[in-house]
């Protein structure tokens, strides 16, 4: 009786099934050819809606111009961007459920960074292997270490390793398939440049403090060509990395800054004073503060970006850095140029700046007492509103120049500065919702026969940062012996910034 019951239900329900309208979406170019994206649409209820077949994650897919929806009746809203380089388009359509249709959406370009010798990239990516060369279309973006390797998590384990694991995707896109994260109580590092994977401790949900993270950065100095990411400045174990020597750059665009939304927590990380850095946008604010202490200690590391797109809600690309290598782009002079610092992060705005004609990165000297004026030349292309554009100087705004209205535009502006120190340059956006910004690595000035400068405000901060992270080590790690170890790291960085406190030479 039940099985019939059951039949008679089917028959019953099958007549008042929704039925649903084939949408071809087609995205073109300004001279009508197919064109790489991504694409968000949601349905009258703000629900995401996805195309058959194509890479999906959160509330967007990516496709290589077109792509096929099929929908019950009703009508849908739909934003179209590729990279920060387009203009986005936006719209909207409505079906009877029926119907057939077929929808054509033009992007324009705004600017061509590449033209100009800019080459984009990011550095947090969790998205599957074989999609990375339509993210690197859809996203127009040029370079991209791949993370197949993380706490408890190997892809490796399963597949042979290839042989060369970097891959040239339409003669000017790269990705490497052989990065890896390492995150943990202390906080994240990335690892890319090697040859095999590390035997990182832990799984999802598991965030040991022992074996040290210094266990892996060490066996990652083994493997020659080893880069290794600072992932966020406010992670416990920062001060710890920081005087190792071993970090190669630090993420000043990083994954708690999403494209609607900001993670407003520091996570196990040092929190802020939410009181002074309200949410949202605390935490962006927080996380440059962290990186011009580091900046004042006399330490030089250029600012990464990464989006961790696979984990948290971004698309692939949503924060990167933009490095000048000139012409051609190859991966190795990609990450030469990272390493000089000839490079600016972003999530909105793209901004190209000179000072006395020398890319950010540049160095300048002047005699002692001597002041250095400094010619900036600087181009903005936004999409976002900017209120100012600022100029920082040993951390400290000197310069705020009004800009007036979106898209490109360029600004001239003079600094006069005193003494050795670093400057660099950023636009803030005014979304509300997130931290939408840009900033350029820093230049340095030095003087003739002089140390560089140590701010002893910015040295005791991490000295004082060192012997709370200690504190916090010893209520988590019982074991003696496991203890001892993971502590010898933390004592020999309290040694390390007690002496730059020592050495302080300015304020």
């Amino acid at each position: 009786m039940l099985r019939i019951l059951t039949v008679l239900i089917l028959v019953l329900a099958a007549p008042f099934a929704r039925a649903e309208s084939e949408v071809r979406l087609k995205v073109l170019d300004e001279a009508g050819d197919s064109l790489p994206c991504r694409i968000h649409v949601t349905d009258e209820a703000g629900k995401p809606v996805f195309a058959d077949g194509l890479p999906l994650w959160k509330d967007h897919f990516v496709c290589d111009g077109s792509a096929k929806l099929n929908v019950p009746g009703g009508k849908y809203s739909y934003v179209v961007e590729r990279g920060k380089e387009y203009f986005p388009a936006k719209g909207s359509f409505t079906v009877d459920g029926e119907d057939e249709a077929t929808i054509s959406i033009s992007l324009r370009r705004g600017i061509d960074m590449a033209k100009r010798g800019w080459w984009s990239g990011e550095l947090h990516v969790h998205r599957a292997v074989e999609e990375i060369p339509l993210h690197l279309r859809a996203e127009d973006l040029h370079i991209a270490p791949v993370i197949t390797w993380w706490n408890g998590r190997d892809l490796w384990k399963s597949r042979s390793i290839p042989t060369e694991t970097r891959t040239k995707v339409d003669g000017n896109r790269f990705f490497d398939v052989m990065a890896g994260e390492d995150e943990r109580e202390g906080g994240a590092l990335m690892y890319y440049g090697l040859k095999k994977p590390l035997a990182l401790p832990g799984g999802k949900g598991e965030f040991p403090e022992h074996p040290s993270p210094m266990k892996f950065v060490e066996q990652a100095r083994e493997q020659k060509g080893a880069w290794i990411d600072l992932e966020k400045p406010f992670w416990w174990d920062t001060p710890v990395w920081l005087a190792s020597g071993q970090i190669n750059s630090i993420g000043l665009a990083n994954n708690h800054m999403c494209r609607s939304q900001m993670y407003e927590s520091e996570a196990w990380g040092k929190p802020r004073d939410t009181k002074r850095l309200p949410s949202p946008r605390g935490n962006g604010l927080w996380t440059q503060e962290i990186y011009y202490h580091i900046l004042n200690s006399g330490l030089r590391y250029p600012p990464s970006a990464g989006s961790a797109s696979g984990v948290l809600p971004n698309p692939v690309g949503y924060n990167r850095v933009y490095v000048h290598t000139g012409g051609d782009l190859s991966w190795d002079a990609w990450w030469k140029g990272l390493k000089r610092g000839r490079s600016f992060v972003t999530n909105g705005p793209l901004l190209i700046c000179k000072a006395n004609e020398k890319f950010p990165g540049g160095r300048f000297t002047s005699d002692a007492g001597e002041t250095t004026q400094i010619e900036l030349d600087i181009v903005l292309f936004t999409l976002d509103s900017v209120p100012t554009i600022e100029v920082i100087w040993n951390g400290e705004v000197v310069k705020s120049i009004p800009v007036a209205g979106r898209q490109e535009a360029g600004f001239r502006a003079t600094i006069e500065v005193d003494g050795p120190g670093w400057f660099l340059v950023r636009a803030i956006t005014d979304k509300e919702e997130t931290f939408r910004f840009a900033s350029t690595a820093p230049w340095f000035v030095n003087e003739f026969g002089s140390p560089r400068r140590i701010s002893r405000k910015s040295a005791e901060f991490f000295a004082d940062w060192v012997d709370e992270r200690i504190e916090r080590v010893q209520l988590k790690l019982k074991d003696p012996t496991k203890l001892r170890e993971v502590l010898e790291y933390h004592e020999k960085a309290r040694v390390f910034w007690r002496q730059r406190v020592a050495a302080a030479n300015a304020p």
